[in-house]
């Protein structure tokens, strides 16, 4: 079970199954009956006078979102397990928009006197939260956010170039980070940034990122030439090293957490030479978990493992 992998969006498809449970038991039909006579006048979906209403609108919805938690409960392990033809998310989608088709049409039937009740109404609300987390799960930006990481505290805004504030990230004792008592030099490798001028540091003669150095052009256009000119520098030295053997991680490394300065991809774990995987964006921390010569092998958010090739300028937590 991968927690890591769900998102907000897979939050409200488990929120819209709860609420269309909690509708079964309320009442569907309500009859407009006056008198001392007429006595308990509604009727809630587990009645079988309503059948099918149970089974094609309630049940249906649940499975639906069963269907969809436990595909993104397994991960890239189920990317490629179908079933006729379709993942278990696809059944889903396709058993929400059917359920939600029927309880539409539903609330059109009924005989005079008969009106719908809150559950009729509530599941029809539901369904169509269902329906559009299902579906718009993996494009709205809002819902395709993790729900569960397990980074550390950083602070809710960086300055310029992407590094965070100093002295906000990370807690004493984590990832990255010396324990009380211990010698900071000694508890990270000079190779990773430990010391000042060290991996992911600038050196004391370089500046700091984002001003400008002596002899460095200040007009916009020079600048962008500038920028462009270092990113296919960087694209180069990248397809180089990807082309070369992997060397074999490091013994010592100790897992540590970064941001990097600008939006840089994460090339294949077993194929560097291959298309990327994803992509380390500015503002936000990411885990080293095994080190290849210069290359860092980063993990995302979602569980995804990829080589980050260019580490230059990276700032580590």
């Amino acid at each position: 079970m991968n927690l890591r992998a769900l998102t907000k969006g897979d939050a409200a498809v488990a929120g819209a199954a709860v609420l269309l449970f909690i509708a079964s038991f309320l009442p569907y039909w309500t009859v407009e009956c006056k008198g001392k006579y007429c006595g308990d006048t509604s009727t809630n979906a587990w009645d079988s006078v309503l059948f099918p209403v149970l089974p094609s609108v309630f049940l249906l919805g649940i499975l639906a979102a069963a269907l969809i938690l436990v595909q993104r409960f397994q991960g890239q392990a189920a990317a490629n397990r179908q079933i006729l033809g379709l993942r278990l998310d696809q059944w889903g989608i396709a058993f929400s928009v059917a359920a939600l088709w029927t309880s539409v049409w539903a609330l059109g039937g009924g005989l005079e006197g008969i009106g719908h009740g809150i559950g009729a109404w509530l599941a029809v609300i539901a369904l169509i939260v269902l329906t559009g987390a299902s579906a718009g799960g993996q494009l709205i930006p809002v819902l395709k956010t993790p729900l569960v990481t397990d980074r550390p505290a950083a602070p809710a805004a960086f300055p310029v170039g992407g590094y965070p504030a100093p002295g906000q990230p990370g807690q004493p004792g984590q990832y990255g980070y010396p324990g009380p008592g211990q010698d900071p030099s000694q508890a990270q490798s000079p190779a990773f940034g430990g010391q000042p001028g060290g991996y992911g540091y600038p050196s004391p003669q370089a500046g700091q990122p984002g001003q400008p150095v002596a002899g460095q052009p200040h007009d916009f256009a020079a600048q962008q030439a500038a920028h462009a000119a270092e990113a296919e520098a960087a694209r180069q030295a990248s397809v180089q090293q990807a082309a070369q053997p992997q060397p074999a991680p490091a013994a010592d490394f100790a897992p540590f957490w970064f941001a990097v300065p600008a939006p840089r991809q994460l090339a294949p774990k077993d194929n560097p030479a291959g298309g990327p995987v994803g992509e380390l964006v500015p503002g936000t921390w990411y885990l080293a978990v095994e080190q290849r010569g210069a290359a860092l092998v980063a993990q995302l958010q979602d569980g995804t493992q990829g080589v980050l090739a260019d580490t230059s300028g990276i700032q580590r937590g």
